[in-house]
């Protein structure tokens, strides 16, 4: 039932569950906490919200919303402009953006992926910068004091950020704190930062807060994405850019 209502309000609240069915808020939070334990939700203060697909590992994330992340990666392919430097991070849809860009398009990507440096491997027209530093195995990114060392000389016209979680209350998400540190500092190293998000990170939530949705310029997502959370993100400052 907790998943179920999830899935249809997008949040549990267990007070108010608890009223519903005649039960303690304590029978509620263990089962917010066993279902949390499962990776089924996220709890938050007063409940719970719907925990992100993105979580998975690598192998596991190709085969989440392959279409959609293919459109939002054409998307913000078409946006990099002759001549920049940008950044691109790592994940399934980062690459996939790697493979649409310009064949005749010349320009500089910075990226902490090795992923996103071997796809780019065989662009003529592309200089790319890889940041070293500790291989995060979980999303195939390199993190770590030498990394945040190298990210501190860059200045890039833009960052294509992946996040895990996109929600109008709890900002961008990811799975790991020392990830979400490093996307901080990419972003700030960049004229203005773009969010990719997939269909599957839309209202969901993951445990490391990256930043507000207020402190990112663009979103970037699919066609007829859910019209009611597109409202929250623009009231929140973020331009709506669909693929």
């Amino acid at each position: 039932m907790i998943l179920s209502l999830l899935r249809r309000d997008g949040r549990v609240i267990a007070k108010a569950l608890s009223q519903e069915l005649g039960l303690s808020e304590d029978t509620i939070r263990r089962d917010l906490r066993d279902l949390a334990a499962e990776g089924l939700l996220q709890r938050v203060h007063g409940g719970a919200l719907p925990t992100s697909l993105a979580m998975a590992d690598m192998r596991e994330r190709w085969r989440v919303a392959p279409d959609s992340k293919d459109a939002v990666a054409r998307a913000a392919a078409k946006m990099v402009l002759p001549g920049q430097v940008v950044i691109l991070d790592g994940g399934t849809t980062a690459v996939r953006m790697a493979r649409y860009l310009p064949s005749n398009l010349r320009a500089t990507v910075v990226t902490h992926s090795p992923s996103v440096a071997v796809e780019l491997g065989a662009h003529e027209g592309i200089s790319v910068e890889l940041i070293g530093g500790r291989l995060f195995k979980h999303s195939v990114v390199t993190v770590g004091a030498t990394a945040m060392e190298m990210i501190a000389r860059i200045r890039a016209d833009a960052f294509y950020m992946g996040v895990t979680g996109v929600h109008p209350e709890m900002g961008l998400t990811t799975g790991d704190g020392e990830e979400a540190t490093i996307k901080r500092a990419l972003s700030r190293q960049a004229a203005e930062t773009i969010v990719l998000a997939s269909r599957e990170k839309l209202g969901a939530v993951s445990p490391f807060l990256v930043m507000g949705l207020g402190e990112a310029d663009s979103l970037v997502i699919e066609p007829g994405a859910p019209g009611e959370p597109l409202t929250a993100y623009r009231a929140a400052g973020l331009a709506i850019i669909e693929g």
